[in-house]
């Protein structure tokens, strides 16, 4: 049996010199193979009442008829669809969508940016109308992960909670707008409720480059460690990648003196610290949007305690390697990588002249 195949005027034909002939419709459907609702479907376009010699007349089918009813009816569904019979484009933004996670925005980066040839060529409003209309057969809206929701305004609440550090008020303007290289925001994301392992997102939020580390419990001594890590790593460039890191107002968070302490000296100090105001989640807009790529792979109630590193880097790699509308579809590791070439030949620079 046929699914989703539009009849043609062959098979109308066919379907004419059965009927005609008086074979019952549950045996047109499996001659031509179709489901017997589809034949009466047909049917209803092409009935006439032939007059027959003797005056009497008898209900029969046409297929010019059923043709002429069937290319009518086409004039109204708009332009034709630009997919045509290209199954590479299809089979690829199905795969991009279901498996990979991707945007269909994402798709059409990706596209782009690797310079990937298609006979067909769509915008981004097409493709999501294809989507939510069910031309692709094997992709829905139900895959999508996220619709875009009318933006409310933000409310504050009171601050209950007296912070000791320097709050987000007292962050250089530079931070806010982005124009600088090395300003962080910094989060937790829990699996379940239960005592256990959780993650440590840092976000850079000119380039969005994203690292996800795995801690064993949500306190400060264990964020604590984490930056002492990053800070064995960088070495002297810390404090440049590293300049100020933004955070909420969260228990393992608590100790801003000790995470912007240096390992290398007790007076020394390799980052600032600053508090988002309570409640205000979006003071850490970067980090929000991140942590909503992480729950692709880590739902809310998904125990942390099995994830393997390698689980954890590909997670990582993906969302640093995932094409941005807001980089014109670069993604952020190639623009990470550009600034911290800069920031080492500056370096260089500065030596040579000293």
């Amino acid at each position: 049996m046929k699914k989703n195949k539009n009849m043609t005027m062959l098979t109308r034909g066919k379907i004419e010199v059965l009927y005609n002939s008086g074979v019952p419709v549950k045996e047109i459907a499996k001659i031509i193979g179709y489901c017997e609702r589809a034949v009466y479907t047909e049917l209803r376009k092409g009935y006439y009442m032939h007059t027959n010699t003797d005056l009497t007349e008898t209900k029969k089918y046409s297929a010019d008829k059923a043709q002429k009813v069937t290319d009518y009816n086409n004039t109204a569904k708009g332009c034709p669809l630009k997919l045509g019979n290209d199954w590479d484009f299809v089979h690829f933004v199905e795969h991009m969508i279901i498996q990979e996670h991707y945007s269909p925005e994402a798709v059409l980066g990706y596209i782009k940016e690797h310079n990937l040839n298609f006979k067909t060529k769509v915008c981004r409003a097409t493709l999501y109308s294809y989507i939510e209309n069910g031309v692709f057969p094997n992709l829905s809206n139900k895959h999508l992960l996220r619709k875009k929701n009318k933006k409310q305004a933000h409310k504050r609440k009171e601050q209950k909670k007296i912070i000791k550090g320097a709050t987000i008020e007292e962050r250089p303007l530079s931070v806010l707008e982005r124009i600088e290289f090395g300003h962080w925001e910094m989060d937790t994301v829990i699996g379940t409720r239960e005592k256990g392992n959780v993650l440590l997102v840092l976000t850079e939020r000119k380039t969005r480059i994203e690292l996800i580390f795995k801690i064993k419990d949500k306190t400060t001594k264990s964020v604590v460690k984490v930056l002492n890590s990053l800070e064995k790593s960088y070495g002297k460039n810390f404090s440049k990648v590293f300049k100020t890191i933004t955070v909420d107002n969260g228990t393992e968070f608590s100790a801003y003196e000790e995470m912007e302490k240096s390992i290398y000296g007790k007076n020394r100090k390799r980052t600032k610290i600053y508090y988002c105001h309570a409640y205000s989640s979006w003071e850490r807009g970067s980090n929000e949007n991140q942590n909503g790529f992480i729950r692709r792979f880590i739902p809310k109630g998904t125990d942390i305690n099995p994830i393997s590193p390698n689980e954890l880097r590909y997670i990582q790699d993906y969302i640093n390697t995932y094409p941005r509308r807001i980089f014109n579809f670069a993604n952020s590791e190639k623009l990470f990588l550009l600034e911290l070439d800069k920031l080492l030949k500056k370096s260089e620079k500065i030596e040579k002249t000293s």
